[in-house]
């Protein structure tokens, strides 16, 4: 062979490689929808690139200007690899040919198999028959010919194409899904991929037929065009047919178009528009419908008196530089429950929060502003219930950690500043019990704190904690005194005006953890007492309560300096607090966990025992010296079992007033957890009678493809249930199925006491999703 031929073989080889990636590239794409990142058609080729090339047999004939490499002839050059019986260069007619069990695999791990490929050396024309593709992330694609044209346009006939893998039993039998198309055309310069008389089959049997289909190859990033339809059922709306559209304006901007026809209220208009910009992104979200019959709905509410029907919502997240962040999330309608009755996206929640929000993290400090207003949806015609949320203008968290120790120890600075106000005072009546949440008016609030702590360890390894802390409060309120009551109206309420308030803190906690290790086990028990001396609480109970309403007494909150939730309520007098820890491990994987205790009011007034405008104290287990016991203990098996047990017993009769206990199993086939909470009365609090509550949960993996699980919540004293629901799943490499049934008591903002919902997603290609909510 001429050594000046050696570079035109190399090159007409490297034709070969390229044209078989080519003809099959565009033929696996992605959704109109899909984000897929750009990616050359073939790699670049290095300056240095070698072609190795090995063959049974190489002849060059020079008098009809041929090279011919037989038996099993192996290539790589520029990362790809193939394997053919014979491979032939016709210099004259300009074609490369492969003949025999084709195999190559590309760089990025596609593999092509064909039984004969021809393709011109400019890549301009060419065939290949009996192709069938096998991608990285098991797609596959198959066709009995494909043939490249003038015009890069390439030709797939009588192709199928599927995300699923092959039966490993029955390798013949057809699989779960896959779509049929009598030509598969593939534009290079307008970067689409038609699919001619294609029909979508399900277990081997034709469920859809569509003349044409277009949709974006693999080198488009986004593409205009039609998404997967959805569709919907409920017994006001009707049947919902939802086809939307998604546009690209711009590498930076898209939007999608989801108009829904419902055949009992009419055509639904929905959309969102996308913007991506250097620091953030921004989503404008908009709908409207005039409804057709909205004497459907229940007479009087808010779906019932409303015709035409508007919202529109904007969310934004920028992050002004890596430590701050600014952004907002906020929407407004026609009414109060549009939203929810329609299931608009990312808007249709009970409470939709809107919020503007500010925050900063550093190394030793965060800070956090925010503001609030609650839209609550419900299907009443006034919008009592939103009048009566706070509006939040703004609220600001900060705290910051000194970077060095401050004699010797740890400083910390907190801060929180809230600012709301009400338009109507938040009054209900709990069992006998009066509570106000809130009243109308406005309220402000500023507090800053200071702590500094310091943990000595003793030569006999008792740890000492001595801890000194300052905090201060600015408030103002323009609250008037409740007026409305029954059994209880709060007289406490100090006059509207402008008040301060402050507390120190001097504590010491001691800890004296010891080990006990046997042969299969090792037990760390930690013996914890803390003693704080503090002042009386300022105005206890006399000022506005809006953030520490809340407040369970249980072993997670035994050790707390201040067990109110929140700034608006400070734990005042001084305080003794009493338990014993344990943590055990065995050498077979089971673990054990504990911890009791007590709390003391030694001296001062107890803030727990002050009536405030929603009790925040009654009934803690706090109220009195001696509080309540508090326990917890757990265990974790390394089957996959875990038991945790807590409770709160009666100082004086070790009587049960509060029982949480969780069992919960994790295994190959099943798992779940059972919850069980028990409450006592608590009559001060609102609630006249016990509750026991019962709720369950589990799922169960039938085999490898489909599970069942299952949930309910009982509730043990009126022996009802309060909700079930019930789900079975499929789930394979390609498919996921989902059919759900709930159902529940219907409420203010809940029109529909049971509910179907179904979802079928197909990879690659899109969901189906079908859902009904019928009375």
């Amino acid at each position: 062979m001429a050594v000046n031929n050696r570079g035109n073989i190399r090159r007409r080889l490297t034709v070969l490689l390229a044209s078989a990636a080519v003809c099959v590239n565009g033929m696996y794409a992605a959704p109109a929808h899909a984000q897929v990142s750009p990616s050359p058609l073939t790699p670049a080729v290095a300056d240095d690139a070698r072609m190795l090339l090995r063959a049974n047999e190489l002849v060059y004939n020079q008098d009809v200007q041929r090279v011919t490499a037989t038996g099993g002839v192996q290539i790589y050059y520029n990362r790809y690899r193939m394997v053919a019986q014979r491979v032939e260069y016709d210099q004259q007619s300009g074609r490369v040919t492969a003949v025999g069990n084709i195999e190559l695999i590309e760089p990025d791990g596609n593999r092509i198999y064909a039984d004969e490929l021809d393709v011109t050396d400019d890549f301009g024309q060419g065939f290949l028959n009996s192709l069938r593709v096998e991608t990285t992330d098991n797609t596959r694609l198959a066709a009995e010919s494909a043939e490249r044209l003038p015009g890069d346009l390439m030709v797939l006939h009588n192709g199928v194409y599927t995300a699923c893998l092959p039966c490993a039993e029955k390798p013949g039998r057809a699989p779960l899904w896959q779509v049929k198309a009598q030509r598969v055309i593939q534009n290079g310069k307008a970067q689409t991929i038609r699919l001619e008389n294609a029909r979508f089959e399900l277990f081997g049997m034709p469920i859809g037929f569509l003349p044409f289909l277009v949709v974006p190859d693999q080198t488009v990033e986004r593409k205009s065009g039609f998404l997967f339809p959805t569709m919907s059922l409920d017994d006001n709306l009707g049947f919902g047919l939802t086809v939307p559209y998604y546009h690209v304006f711009s590498p930076h901007m898209d939007a999608t178009l989801s108009p829904t026809y419902y055949t009992g209220q009419g055509l639904l208009l929905q959309g969102e528009i996308r913007n991506r910009f250097e620091t953030g992104q921004h989503t404008f979200r908009f709908a409207g419908i005039d409804q057709r019959n909205p004497d459907s709905f229940t007479a009087g509410s808010s779906d019932a008196n409303a015709d035409t029907r508007l919202m529109a919502a904007s969310e934004a997240r920028f992050e002004i530089n890596p430590r701050w962040t600014f952004g907002w999330d906020v929407m407004i309608q026609s009414d109060n429950n549009f939203s929810k009755t329609y299931s608009l996206d990312s808007v249709n929640d009970d409470v939709f929060r809107n919020e503007v929000y500010l925050t900063g993290l550093g190394e030793r400090n965060h800070f956090d502003m925010r503001a609030f207003y609650f839209d609550i949806q419900d299907t009443a015609e006034e919008k009592t219930a939103e009048r009566r949320q706070a509006v939040v203008y703004p609220s600001l968290d900060y705290r910051y950690i000194a970077p060095e120790p401050v004699a010797g120890g740890e400083l910390s600075i907190t801060t929180n500043l809230t600012n709301l106000s009400r338009r109507e005072e938040d009054f209900t009546l709990e069992g006998n019990s009066d509570r106000y949440h809130g009243l109308d008016g406005s309220y402000s609030r500023f507090t800053t704190e200071a702590e500094w702590k310091r943990t000595f360890t003793t030569s006999n390894g008792l740890l000492l904690t001595p801890l000194l802390a300052a905090r201060g409060d600015a408030l103002r309120h323009n609250f008037d005194t409740p007026s409305i009551g029954t059994n209880y109206s709060y007289t406490g309420l100090e006059d509207s005006g402008g008040y301060g308030r402050y507390m120190l803190t001097a504590g010491l906690e001691a800890r004296y953890p010891f080990l006990l290790s046997t042969e299969t086990s090792s037990h760390i028990i930690e013996p914890i007492a803390q003693l704080y001396v503090r002042p009386d609480e300022p105005m206890a109970g006399g000022l506005p309560n809006e953030d520490a309403q809340s407040f369970v007494f249980d072993a997670t909150t035994l050790f707390d300096r201040d067990k109110f939730s929140g700034f608006d309520r400070i734990e005042g007098g001084t305080r003794a607090n009493l338990g014993l820890r344990y943590t055990g491990s065995f050498d077979n994987g089971v673990g054990l966990r504990a911890v009791f205790g007590q709390s003391y009011h030694l001296a001062g007034q107890n803030s727990f025992a002050t009536d405030d405008l929603v009790n925040a104290g009654a009934n803690s287990g706090l109220e009195s010296d001696v509080s309540d016991y508090v326990g917890m203990a757990g265990i974790d098996l390394p089957q996959g079992f875990y038991l945790s047990a807590g409770g709160r017993f009666d100082e004086k009769t070790f009587e049960v007033q509060r029982t949480d206990a969780e069992f919960g199993y994790t295994t190959a086939r099943v798992s779940g957890s059972l919850v069980y909470t028990q409450i006592e009365a608590q009559p001060e609090y609102g609630s006249s009678s016990d509750t026991d509550l019962l709720q369950s949960s589990t799922s169960f993996r039938l085999n490898e493809n489909w599970s069942v699980s299952g949930s309910a919540v009982w509730d043990l004293n009126d022996q009802g249930v309060i909700r079930r629901g019930v789900g079975l799943t499929y789930a394979d490499e390609c498919t996921i199925f989902t059919l759900s049934y709930t159902d529940e008591p219907a409420g203010a903002t809940n029109a529909n006491d049971w509910s179907i919902g179904a979802r079928v997603t197909f990879r690659t290609l899109g969901d189906i999703d079908l859902g009904s909510a019928l009375n």
